[in-house]
């Protein structure tokens, strides 16, 4: 596994948003976390990614124990995500918003800056070389320099996702990739899931868009009430009564801890 997390739990308050999580997530694979409202998806990225430290359990990267790391280091060890609402320069072309990510694989420092030191200008320029290389990986080489808040949502969508390839990451991230976009979008976005996991990479995605998942994923995981209820294949997960249950019985009135 490359990602393992033991008794994951995390409390805001009295609401526990996550309880006692066991989830594994094999490198090369696709693993999906689906749950209704709630269930605590949203939290369970942010405890591994390091964006909320946990109440109780632990997280493991390749067998290192990354419980307390902060989320900077986190992603310096190769871990990426992008977010449900993308968090994007608008104002900034789409080149400027992915040399960003390569950014965290550079050295250059403040000195650096103000006298324009070799180094920097190496490792511009690698920046600028990573960018293009992720933008034409997911198909956005032509719109490199148009500004982010002139294309589409569709395209924001793969702007997010260069932005986390140009981190040089071994695992993914992804929060609702699908959301917003329409069924044809979605099928493209899916296929460019897959082109990652060709790569090399391995993806871990939540979403709420069924049909795309259960052709996507290799492994899902099923989250209620911030509890694991269920995992397996798809072909286990549509069959599940208890997944059925927490779909159909009301599940999403609980407020989303997300």
């Amino acid at each position: 596994m490359l990602i393992e997390t033991k008794g994951l739990t995390k409390r805001f308050g009295g609401l526990v948003a996550v309880n006692d999580v066991e989830i594994g997530i094999e490198k090369g694979k696709i693993t999906a976390i689906i749950g209704p409202n709630g269930a605590g998806k949203s939290t369970l990225f942010n405890l591994i990614s390091g964006y909320h430290p946990s109440s109780e359990g632990s997280i493991t990267f390749k067998g290192e124990d990354i419980t307390k790391k902060r989320s900077f280091n986190i992603a310096k060890l190769g871990i990426a995500r992008t977010f449900q609402t993308t968090n994007l320069f608008e104002t900034a072309t789409v080149m400027d918003n992915v040399i960003v990510g390569h950014r965290l694989r550079t050295k250059s420092n403040v000195f650096d800056a103000v006298f324009r030191t070799p180094r920097l200008r190496r490792e511009e320029q690698a920046s600028r070389a990573k960018a293009a290389e992720v933008l034409e990986f997911v198909g956005l080489e032509h719109e490199a320099h148009r500004l982010v808040q002139d294309i589409s949502q569709e395209a924001k969508k793969r702007v997010a996702f260069a932005l986390a390839l140009a981190t040089d990451p071994e695992i993914v991230f992804l929060d609702e990739p699908a959301a917003g976009i329409n069924p044809d979008e979605t099928e493209n976005l899916a296929a460019l899931i897959r082109k990652m996991i060709d790569r090399g990479l391995t993806v871990c995605l939540i979403e709420h868009k069924m049909q795309m998942i259960m052709g996507l994923a290799d492994h899902i995981v099923v989250l209620n009430y911030g509890k694991k209820i269920a995992e397996g294949t798809p072909e286990e997960i549509q069959t599940n009564e208890e997944v059925i249950e927490a779909y159909l019985g009301g599940g999403d009135k609980h407020a989303e801890a997300e």
